[in-house]
């Protein structure tokens, strides 16, 4: 009788990915914990820890006490197993923000080290860039250079990964072809790079306003415009990763001197425009609309008012083609209205049409795009850690005698 060897190898396999799967999502469990999710036996769930602790992917964290019996081992993934670089790139053209923020954070999530850079410390080279934000972060996290496992980059522009390079981006060097590839290979790290409201779409859903939504969309109002578009189980990134770049929808055959498109309505100019018109001297379009916020005046009303009648348009497009049951805006501006920009946005809208999707304004303070930088670098490691598992090659089918 004729039987496959390497079966019982990749049954084994099968079974680490769903301990370690289990472990990242759950946190921390026990063995019998572990038994009960798995419906492995006894020495099975322990022969699979062992070789996930011998392997540096988990660690014993405590014991369990009070109860019948020895002790419990409680187990968790091993937080230095990887360490995520996450790096938000800017265009501060429009914003007073430097052009790069950047995190390091560990397997478990922990940030490590995290800080600003109010210049380019490679003018211009983003791979000298990239080499030099992970040096410094490591310094400070008391790490050798070498531990970061993936880089996650947030851009005001799109990836498509057909070609490699980043569309659509205004920031020096960081438009070139081929651009992630060639991170990869000169730092030997996976990297990944995303839109920036798509990565704050994917902070908002973890930490934010839309955390229990279904779907949602998200219009960012800052420097410039953008959308995400989240779809429950992923986000819409469109064939060459363009998908919510709303800011280039035309408005007609605009006049001479009138908004020609969405951006020229409402991204950070026009808004910095429209608030000086009412009276407002802020250094940036985010400072003039938290001034108007604050104040109890004619003319921070009309001020609001008007940019809450423009919002609207932006907010209709969004709701008209995608219908999604939330929209949150999010961005320095929507960040700076708070909820009474919020409110006049909504009444503009429904004054306006007939819609009436649900809004709501970001719950976030913090950088959203590098928050979503992280969250996303950190699904990617830990969904890699699990795929390696159930990945080990298998010996090929040998005949043995009955």
């Amino acid at each position: 009788m004729a039987r496959l060897a390497g079966s019982s190898k990749l049954l084994r396999a099968m079974n680490e990915s769903a301990t370690m799967a289990l472990l990242i999502d759950r946190g921390t469990l026990t063995r019998g914990e572990l038994r009960e999710l798995t419906g492995l036996s006894k020495p099975t769930t322990s022969d699979v820890l062992r070789t996930l602790t011998e392997a540096g992917l988990a660690i014993v964290v405590g014991h369990t006490s009070g109860g019948p019996g020895p002790n419990a081992e409680v187990y968790a993934v091993n937080p230095a197993a990887a360490t995520v670089l996450a790096i938000s790139v800017r265009d501060v053209s429009e914003t007073l923000h430097a052009p790069f923020e950047a995190a390091l954070c560990d397997l478990g999530g922990a940030v490590l080290a995290r800080a600003a850079y109010p210049s380019d410390p490679a003018d211009g080279d983003p791979v000298g860039t990239v080499r030099a934000i992970a040096g410094d972060l490591c310094a400070r996290a008391g790490l050798a250079g070498d531990r970061v496992t993936h880089l996650h980059l947030g851009v005001p522009g799109s990836y498509d990964p057909g070609t490699g390079a980043i569309r659509h981006i205004d920031v020096t060097g960081w438009g070139r072809p081929g651009l992630v590839p060639e991170l990869a290979a000169a730092l030997g790290v996976t990297v990944e790079a995303d839109n920036d409201v798509n990565l704050a779409a994917i902070a908002e859903r973890h930490r934010g306003a839309a955390a229990g939504s279904g779907s949602f969309a998200l219009l960012w109002l800052g420097a410039g415009l953008g959308c995400a578009i989240d779809l429950g189980t992923s986000l819409l990134r469109g064939a060459t990763g363009g998908a919510g770049e709303i800011g280039y929808v035309p408005l007609g055959l605009a006049a001479p001197g009138q908004p020609r498109d969405l951006q020229s309505l409402a991204g950070g100019p026009a808004v910095a425009a429209l608030g000086a018109a009412h009276g407002f001297t802020g250094a940036t379009p985010e400072e003039m609309v938290a001034d108007a916020a604050r104040a109890d005046s004619p003319a921070a009303a009309d001020f609001l008012a008007a940019l809450a009648d423009r919002i609207a348009v932006v907010l209709a497009v969004v709701a008209a083609l995608v219908d999604p049951p939330l929209v949150v805006l999010a961005g320095e501006v929507a960040q700076a209205g708070g909820p009474r920009l919020r409110d006049l946005v909504t009444e503009a809208f429904h004054r306006n049409t007939p819609l009436r999707t649900p809004v709501e304004v970001t719950a976030l303070t913090d950088d959203a795009v590098l928050l979503g930088a992280m969250d996303s670098g950190l699904r990617s490691v830990r969904e890699s850690l699990v795929d390696s598992l159930n990945a080990r090659p298998i010996p090929g089918p040998v005949l043995r005698s009955a």
